[in-house]
């Protein structure tokens, strides 16, 4: 839903201060969004007794 308000959002930017402006909103919006969702889902896995692994840790893990 925050994503649908983003881009509705972003198109009413974008008709105001042009394409490139709206990109910007778009990503600035998604980044945040995104952002959030990674720190609640190291909440969970630490609550859960896990260990919190960084954006680096990560992509080695994924990675092999």
């Amino acid at each position: 839903m925050v994503l649908l308000l983003a881009l509705t959002v972003g198109s009413i930017v974008g008709l105001f201060k042009g394409n490139e402006a709206k990109q910007k909103w778009i990503f600035k919006i998604r980044s945040s969004f995104d952002e959030k969702r990674h720190l609640a889902e190291q909440r969970r896995v630490i609550r859960q007794g896990g260990v919190a692994l960084d954006d680096i840790e990560i992509a080695s893990f994924h990675a092999s």
